[in-house]
């Protein structure tokens, strides 16, 4: 990062906020990206019901979850959310293949993840689903899987902006699993 611009690095133990300490023994003291979010606390306090329905409670499944997570992170260029979600993917039973073509054209996708991806695609590019975009997706997911799916777009986007600005770096965790058994190739 060049010296003109704020460095806001992960937050150590030692410097974790009071004001959100208890969170810090669950998911927001696990993953760097939180550590760094936690330099605003009331942002993470606020962010950790939404985080958890989007991650924990959603509509959408674990595999289909992390399909749209996967093209979101994919689509915004961020290998922090790329990385983590290949690992958390593997374990919800995507094979390799499968996550590979999350990063490619829909006509390579299996039907029901090129109809995620496409809801995906259209959310970043304009904000949108069509009519048919929003059928197919609730005919796959269900209406509130359509909702937690605009949740999930939305929440990675925010962590994408987060890990890119501040060049977050992979937790060390990921890194190892992934050096062990590398990503896939698109």
């Amino acid at each position: 990062m060049p010296p003109s611009m704020p460095s806001y690095p992960p937050l150590d133990d030692d410097e974790w906020p009071a004001a959100i300490a208890e969170l810090r023994s669950g998911f927001a003291g696990r993953l760097n990206v939180y550590r760094v979010l936690a330099h605003r606390p009331e942002l993470v306090r606020a962010w950790s019901d939404f985080r958890n329905h989007v991650v924990v409670e959603t509509a959408l499944g674990r595999q289909f979850s992390e399909v749209v997570i996967l093209r979101t992170g994919h689509a915004m260029e961020a290998p922090y959310e790329w990385a983590h979600h290949v690992v958390r993917g593997r374990a919800c039973g995507l094979d390799d293949a499968r996550i590979a073509s999350l990063r490619g054209p829909l006509d390579a996708m299996l039907p029901e993840d090129a109809v995620l991806a496409e809801a995906v695609d259209a959310l970043l590019a304009g904000g949108t689903l069509s009519g048919r975009q929003q059928r197919d997706v609730v005919e796959l997911v269900s209406t509130e899987g359509l909702f937690d799916l605009m949740a999930t777009v939305a929440h990675y986007v925010f962590l994408a902006f987060i890990v890119k600005s501040f060049d977050v770096p992979i937790d060390e965790d990921i890194a190892a699993e992934l050096q062990r058994n590398p990503p896939p190739e698109a």
